[in-house]
């Protein structure tokens, strides 16, 4: 019976609708509108019907008068809602009998409440009838609902049959889409109704990345991929292919809106950018035919967009310090937008690859932003997000292209050399703007560039510095391949620091960077310099025991004499660090063989010349020292000094004490018998010192113990009181034989040894309470006075050391005594000095000087014409008000901490002295080149001269007895020294004269050309 009563009424109200049809269009437009809501009466009443108990010849009849009507041009949207509620129920009933039907009407469906949307957003509003407008925006939601029904249900269809009804399901989608995507652009301009549209949209968006996947699960994408070409492959396949497509270019259109909605779509913003990744990882990446580099350019727009508003904003009006949740509005979204990014880049590597520079370019953007905010006390909040955030995922990005096993070996370097320039690029002529701080105008012209003009541009060069400092860091996440690259890069990385500009940043800026993991990471502001030694650090202990090892061996080699302080340091420190950690027998090994490299480079010229390659490498053993055993420490001061007997001990021990020799690292016994040699060296020197002796010592060595005192006292604190007044009268007598002297060379060397003395007095408290010192003062002032200040320039550091220690000697402050005045006088020198660095020593002496003395009239050791009396400005006026002034400010800094921020006045200082140490580089890169050209054209010489004429045989014939004389000479000392200890120093000499000896007739062999090489049966005993 009820089948009976459903399938009468069914009839009765198909019926009506028919007979009303057969009128429709004949219809006055007073009766219209009766016919319609007739209409909607009954297809409300047909929607209220159990369909179960319907006969299927009527359910189909059903559907086709749904479907048939939609297809008329109706104005009024009560009709339509009645029919979207019918087909509601036929999609809830049974689908499968009427799925063409359906899907034709749901695509109908949302191309008539498309076009009726634009026009009426296209009304005004005074045009609008309220309340037809809520009747069509009801029809709008329930059309969106609708379709994520209809996306529901067709998950459960695995075979949609033939091509007609494929098509038919690639047009719904698309369609669905298109109203979807301007339902949510318009979603604020539809009245009270905008808000139910922002939450049924995202249903529609999630059905239908479901039933893509789902249909992409249903296909063989292996023997897909195996047919080859697009026309080759199944239906089926085509079909997944042009509905993800579809999805996927929707989807990033809607994504793109969502993101410049200001923070109020995030639901839909998430589920259209997830949607993506999703549907670009159906067929495990097989999935080629979307253009991912245009998705990825799209990402990288919405990163940097963002970014550049905030700088444009941030560096022109900020007045107050932006808050954290201000500064998180802004980040959030941008670690979304790059974790998305990354996602994309690493399934599709080839496509990203593409527009890898645009990704490189958007990277160092970030990172030269991030450099702008950390130095800006009001953006320190967006300097933390930004390394909480943005620091690893930025990597990551870049990662996604150097780690994948996708792209070639050749392809990764591509992108190593875009982000960090080859070596031989000169940074000093690019064709844009010097780099002068990070300021505004910096900051913007970072986001206002294209990829080509930045690509050389040199104000991301320090982002460029931090990004590689950063590949170091987290260098455990790198390739083997790439950290062999990255490796090589190193040699560039310290000529970036050359330049003046970034050598300038290096030392001032700071970072928050984080440390540790998991709930112990924590945030600590350091500076840049900082950071790199730590990542240098990190980066050896990641390559340890990998291949790029020996690549990092021959870098620290190759800068082991950089011309550079502060790559030396960085070189040094890694040299440090790995001996430190280094296994006993690498740590010995390293230091011995520098060892040898010193024996090699040593002569008497070089260790008075700071930077001769002697002394750099003594300055190196020194540091590696400082870190090594002490066993080790025992054995190069043994292997070097020894005795003290031998030719060479001098020179090794004034060139290690010069350079910071851990004295205190030697063993008791040994450290002990050293310094009673010191200074036993010294004394014997200065009693036995006369003129006679300085005109016959022909070597630049006369004076050493002078030297070997002086360079040690920092490390003799203690057991000092063996240097008596002799001192003072060695300085007196140095004193007088430079005055009395005319030669120039010999004038020189007491100049020497005059400063050296200073400095030793200097040390010595007892010396200033002795009755010599007096007569010790009046020579000072005395050769001071009456030489040339050119001259004595170089005293003058051991000068200032000397007047500090004057707080120990008692000045009377009388105008008639000749010591107080030879005081003042000697005071009122050094404080005239201009130069910085004089001034520096000169104002600390006096400091001092002044904070211990027990003097009353401190006015009488300040000239009025002292470099700090002069007014700042002009440099004209000098007062000595403005010397206390500048004084005091000078005491106060000396006491204070660093700043944080830099100022302007600092770093252009710094970058005048990094210029000046570039310019130096420079110099010393060029005379090296010289010096190759010269060596290389010398061999071809040689090579050419040994091709055109044959040495006789009997030059030949000589060298070998040369060599076996040599060999049974030293087989015969050798026996020397076993049978007869009491020889010992005469055994030396033999053993000095024998080595000069093998050394000639090595060099005599050479030149012949034999190619071999005389090999000492002596060398394991001398």
């Amino acid at each position: 019976m009820a089948e009976d009563s459903s399938t009468t009424d069914v009839q009765r109200i198909l019926a009506a609708i028919k007979s009303s049809e057969a009128s429709f269009f004949f219809l006055s437009s007073s009766l219209f509108l009766l016919v319609v809501e007739d209409r909607v009466q009954l297809f409300n009443d047909l929607g209220r019907i159990e369909l179960k108990n319907v006969s299927e010849s009527d359910y189909a009849s059903v559907v086709n008068c749904v479907v048939h009507f939609t297809c008329l041009d109706v104005t009024q949207c009560m009709l339509n809602r009645s029919i979207t509620k019918v087909a509601l129920r036929l999609i809830d009933f049974n689908l499968s009998s009427c799925l063409p039907q359906i899907l034709n009407l749901g695509v109908k469906a949302t191309v008539w409440c498309g076009k009726h949307l634009k026009m009426s957003l296209l009304s005004t509003e005074e045009s609008q009838e309220e309340e037809h407008s809520s009747v069509f925006y009801k029809l709008l939601v329930e059309i969106l609902r609708f379709s994520a029904l209809t996306f529901s249900t067709l998950l459960r269809f695995t075979d949609f049959g033939d091509k007609e009804l494929m098509d038919t399901v690639e047009i719904f989608i698309s369609e669905v889409l298109n109203l979807t995507k301007d339902s949510i652009s318009h979603a604020k301009k539809i009245q009270s109704f905008g808000s139910e549209v922002s939450k049924d949209a995202p249903m529609v968006l999630d059905a239908v990345v479901k039933f893509c996947k789902a249909r992409s699960e249903l296909v063989n994408w292996e023997e897909s991929d195996e047919n080859g070409s697009g026309l080759d492959k199944p239906i089926s396949v085509v079909h997944v292919i042009s509905i993800t497509k579809c999805a996927i270019a929707k989807l990033s259109q809607i994504g793109v809106f969502a993101a410049n909605d200001g923070g109020n779509s995030v639901n839909i913003l998430n589920i259209s950018w997830k949607g993506v990744v999703s549907l670009l990882q159906i067929g495990g990446a097989h999935f080629t035919e979307v253009n991912v580099a245009n998705i990825v350019l799209t990402l990288l727009a919405l990163i940097t967009e963002p970014l550049k508003c905030a700088a444009q904003a941030w560096s022109s009006s900020l007045n107050e310090a932006i808050s954290v949740i201000e500064a998180k509005r802004i980040i959030v979204p941008l670690r979304f937008y790059l974790m998305t990014t990354h996602k994309i880049c690493s399934l599709y590597p080839h496509q990203a690859y593409t527009v890898y520079r645009e990704i490189s370019l958007c990277v160092l953007k970030i990172t030269s932003f991030w450099i702008f905010v950390s130095n800006e006390n009001l953006l320190k909040c967006a300097s933390v997000a930004i390394t909480e955030l943005l620091e690893e995922t930025t990597l990551d990005l870049l990662l996604s292209l150097l780690n994948s096993h996708k792209l070639k070996l050749e392809q990764k370097l591509e992108v190593l050399e875009w982000l960090f320039m080859n070596k031989g690029d000169c940074h000093s002529v690019l064709d844009c703007a010097t780099l002068s701080g990070c300021n505004a105008e910096w900051v913007n012209d970072i986001f206002c560039n294209s990829c080509e003009s930045m690509s050389r541009a040199k104000m991301i060069i320090l982002g460029r510095v931090v990004l590689f400092i950063n590949f170091l860091r987290y260098s455990r996440g790198l390739d083997g391949d790439v950290q062999i690259a990255i490796t090589r890069k190193l040699n560039w990385f310290l000529d970036i620091l050359v330049e003046e500009d970034v050598y300038s940043h290096i030392l001032v800026l700071q970072f928050p960077l984080l440390y540790g993991s998991g709930k112990t990471a924590e945030l600590v502001s350091r500076p840049i310099f900082t950071s790199l030694l730590q990542a240098f650090k990190t980066f050896m202990i990641v390559i340890s025991s990998s291949t790029a090892w020996k690549e990092l061996e021959s870098f620290l080699l190759e800068n082991l004499f950089h011309p550079h302080f502060l790559c030396w340091e960085i070189v040094m420190e890694c040299w440090c660090f790995m001996l430190r950690h280094a296994e006993k027998e690498m740590a010995n090994n390293i230091v011995g063989k520098l060892c040898s490299l010193l024996k090699l480079l040593a002569s008497s010229d070089s260790v008075f010349l700071p930077y001769s390659s002697f002394r750099k490498l003594a300055r190196s053993i020194c540091m590696l020292l400082t870190y090594g055993a002490r066993s080790i420490v025992n054995e190069v001061y043994i292997s070097l000094v020894g005795d003290g007997r031998s030719q060479l001990s001098p020179i090794f021990c004034l060139a290690l004490f010069m350079e910071g020799f851990p004295l205190d690292l030697l063993a008791d016994e040994l450290r002990n018998t050293s310094i009673q040699r010191i200074k036993s060296d010294y004394l014997d020197f200065i009693d036995n010192f006369d003129e006679a002796s300085m005109v016959v010592f022909s070597s630049g060595l006369f004076g050493v113990p002078v030297f070997i005192l002086s360079a040690s006292l920092p490390s003799l604190q203690n057991g000092l009181s063996d240097i008596d007044a002799r001192a003072l009268k060695f300085l007196v007598a140095v004193s007088s034989n430079y005055k009395s002297t005319v030669d120039e060379v010999i004038k020189n060397r007491y100049l020497q040894l005059f400063s050296e003395t200073l400095g030793i007095i200097s040390y010595l408290e007892q010396l200033y309470t002795s009755n010599d010192i007096e007569q010790a003062i009046m020579e000072i002032q005395n050769i001071f006075l009456s030489e040339p200040g050119a001259h004595l320039n170089k005293c003058k550091p051991h000068l200032a050391q000397f007047l500090a220690g004057l707080v120990h000697v008692e000045i009377s402050e009388s105008d008639d005594d000749a010591k107080s005045c030879a005081v003042w006088e000697l005071y009122h020198l050094l404080l005239k000095e201009q130069h910085w660095a004089l001034i520096h020593l000169a104002i600390t002496a006096f400091g001092y000087f002044a904070s211990k003395t027990r003097c009353n009239k401190l006015w009488r050791f300040v000239p009025q014409d002292a470099a700090l009396s002069y007014d700042i400005v002009s440099g004209l006026e000098s007062n000595q008000e403005t010397f206390m002034v500048e004084f005091g400010k000078f005491l106060k800094k000396e006491k204070a901490l660093l700043t944080v921020a830099p100022s302007p006045e600092q770093l252009e200082l710094l970058g005048r002295e990094g210029l000046v140490l570039k310019q130096m580089v420079q110099k010393v890169s060029a005379i090296t080149e010289e010096k190759d050209r010269c060596d290389k054209m010398e061999v071809d010489r040689k090579n050419q001269s040994n091709k055109k004429r044959k040495l006789p045989d009997g030059i030949s014939r000589g060298v070998e007895l040369l060599k076996s004389g040599l060999k049974i000479i030293g087989d015969g000392l050798s026996q020397w020294q076993l049978n007869h200890f009491d020889t010992a120093e005469q055994h030396v000499k033999y053993l000095t004269q024998f080595s000069q000896l093998e050394n000639v007739i090595t060099h005599f062999e050479e030149l012949t050309g034999s190619g071999e090489v005389c090999s000492s049966s002596m060398q394991n005993n001398s």
